[in-house]
C-alpha cells in the first residue's frame, strides 16, 4: 500500500494548529486549566481523526461520530461541582468548539474554520464585557451559616444586619443540629455588597462557619 501526504492534509493540520493557538491563547491569558497547549491539541487532534476517517473509511464516518464522545469525557473533566454552584463548564463548552472547529479544518473547510474561531474568540472577549454590565445589576448566592448555639434571635440579627448593607435575604432553610443553627438564605444585592458579604460574617462572633 502507498503512503502519500497530500498536501491538503498538511494545511488542514498548519490551519487547526493556528485556529487551536488562537483560542488558545485567550484561554492561557485567562489562566484557564484548558490553556494554549490544550486547544491546540484537542483541534489538532480532532483534524487529525477527521483526515483519518476521511482518507480510511470513505463515507464511513463513526470515527468522526466518535470524536464528540472523546471530548465528552475530556469536557466533563473540567467541570467541578459544589453543593450550590457548578464550575468549569465554559472551558468545556470551548474544549467542545474546538473539537468542532479541528473537524471542521478536517474536511478541508479552512475560512469556514477561520469564522468559527474569530466568532468563539469574540464571543469570549465580549463575554467578560457583558459580564461587568451585568455584575451592576441585583445578583444572587446562596448563602449557609452555621451559629454556634440554638438561639433564633440569631437569625433575625443577622438579617437586619445585612439587610442594611443594601442585601435582602430570602430564608430557605433552618435545621438544628448538636445544638448548632445552620440557616440557607438566598441573598439578591449589588456585586459590590455581595462582595462585603464574606467581612460582615467574619466579624460576627456567634457565627461558626459559613460557605
Amino acid at each position: 500500500m502507498d503512503f502519500v501526504i497530500e498536501t491538503a492534509d498538511i494545511i488542514s493540520m498548519l490551519m487547526a494548529i493556528l485556529c487551536g493557538g488562537i483560542i488558545g491563547f485567550e484561554r492561557e491569558y485567562k489562566n484557564k486549566s484548558a490553556g494554549f497547549r490544550t486547544i491546540i491539541l484537542i483541534t489538532l487532534g480532532s483534524t487529525i481523526f477527521t483526515i483519518v476517517s476521511r482518507h480510511g473509511a470513505g463515507t464511513d464516518d463513526r470515527i468522526s461520530a466518535n470524536i464528540i464522545t472523546g471530548i465528552g469525557f475530556i469536557g466533563a473533566g473540567v467541570i467541578f461541582k459544589d453543593q450550590f454552584s457548578v464550575y468549569g463548564l465554559t472551558t468545556a463548552a470551548v474544549i467542545w468548539t474546538s473539537a468542532a472547529i479541528g473537524m471542521t479544518t478536517g474536511i478541508g473547510y479552512h475560512a469556514l474554520a477561520f469564522v468559527f474561531t474569530i466568532i468563539t474568540l469574540v464571543i469570549l472577549l465580549l463575554a467578560s464585557k457583558i459580564e461587568d454590565l451585568i455584575g451592576k445589576l441585583d445578583r444572587q448566592k446562596m448563602l449557609t451559616v452555621t451559629f454556634r448555639n440554638a438561639d433564633f434571635d440569631q437569625i433575625e440579627s443577622l438579617e437586619n444586619k445585612l439587610n442594611s448593607k443594601d442585601m435582602r435575604l430570602e430564608q430557605f432553610q433552618v435545621s438544628k443540629d448538636n445544638g448548632t443553627l445552620t440557616v440557607i438564605w438566598q441573598v439578591y444585592g449589588k456585586k459590590q455588597y455581595l462582595q462585603m458579604l464574606n467581612e460582615v460574617l467574619v466579624k460576627t462572633p456567634e457565627i461558626i462557619s459559613f460557605k
